[in-house]
């Protein structure tokens, strides 16, 4: 296991590294940032100054070397267009997406996994029927189409529901959070179920696929010939048996909704990260670009090894695996 961890982790700097680097060409090919940090009628002494404060007179890998340092610090530079640190751009942002990242995933594991298991235990009866038509029209929806019938249903037909920003939201020094007031949890709604819906449908054909597989194996067939009630079969020696695979699943997934919260933030008007990087790339703002390409692969790389992790933990056949080629080398 030790050995596993130190391989990704070695694997991992590497790929920040590679992240880091495409960041910082970013900065070198989307134009000139002292043009846009300077007046029009700047002279030339005044470029050059801003050039030397800003490092740009240095030779590219020492820029680079530079770069990388401070993001390890969590420094990413100045925002061209708000004037104002990046770092704490993303930190006045990440509280709300984070939120509505958390609610999204917990929503689609609490639905999408009794869902499957509903749908593989019944799978010819009407309502497994149904929900797999729905979840087929779930993966096939574009996401922005979804979120903008479910303003018009809930926010304008029924006006149940808020249709954009964040609510109220309370203010805890070092987060900001919407879960401990009424409007905030009534803006989280909507978003959060545009968010989850592709990964609950997504989650609850795995469930049911996997689980149809494992109630064929070998090993089930065994359980009922020796009399096993069926409720302990489908639930203490099937259900675990599938769960393992929804878990590397879900963590890439995790990975992906941080990503892809830019369409939901974008639709409901959300003040979170992906809606911060949808303005810079509107204003050409190249450090909160940057930042934010850096930001979430880290968080994707975070996620990526924790999930190999318990995958280990959770199937030992994997350990196995990784000791049988040490051990035909001795």
């Amino acid at each position: 296991m030790l050995t596993f961890l130190i391989r990704r982790i070695v694997q991992s700097v590497f790929v920040m590294l590679a992240v880091a680097l495409i960041a910082f060409l970013m900065f070198r090919f989307m134009g000139d940032p002292v043009t846009s940090m300077v007046a029009q009628d700047a002279t030339p002494a005044e470029r050059e100054a801003v050039r030397e404060r800003l490092g740009l007179d240095r030779p590219i890998l020492v820029q680079y070397a530079q770069f990388v340092g401070r993001a390890v610090q969590g420094d990413f530079g100045i925002s061209w267009r708000n004037a104002r640190p990046v770092s704490t751009l993303l930190a006045e942002r990440f509280p709300a997406t984070a939120e509505l990242v958390l609610v999204a995933a917990l929503l689609s594991l609490v639905l999408g996994i009794p869902l499957g298991i509903y749908t593989a235990l019944r799978p010819h009866s009407l309502g497994a029927q149904s929900l797999q038509m729905l979840s087929l029209i779930g993966i096939s929806l574009p996401t922005f189409v979804t979120g903008i019938l479910l303003i018009l249903v809930f926010s304008v037909w029924l006006g149940w529901l808020p249709s954009f920003g964040r609510g109220d939201v309370v203010d805890l020094g070092w987060w900001t959070t919407g879960f401990l007031t009424l409007s905030g949890l009534k803006a989280l709604i909507l978003p959060s179920i545009m968010l989850c819906l592709f990964q609950l449908t997504l989650i609850m054909r795995l469930v049911r696929a996997e689980m149809l597989e494992v109630l064929r194996s070998d090993y089930i067939k065994f359980a009922r010939a020796r009399g096993l009630r069926e409720r302990s079969i489908n639930f203490r020696h099937a259900l675990r048996n599938t769960l393992i695979p929804v878990i590397t699943i879900f963590g890439l997934q995790l990975g992906g909704l941080i990503a892809f919260a830019i369409v939901t933030e974008t639709v409901f008007q959300w003040p979170g990260m992906g809606a911060l990087f949808i303005q810079a790339v509107s204003f050409g703002d190249v450090p909160v670009m940057a930042a934010y390409l850096v930001v979430v692969s880290f968080i994707f790389v975070v996620i990526n090894t924790t999930v190999d992790l318990l995958y280990n933990v959770i199937d030992p056949r994997l350990r196995v695996d990784s000791v049988r080629p040490q051990a035909a080398g001795h």
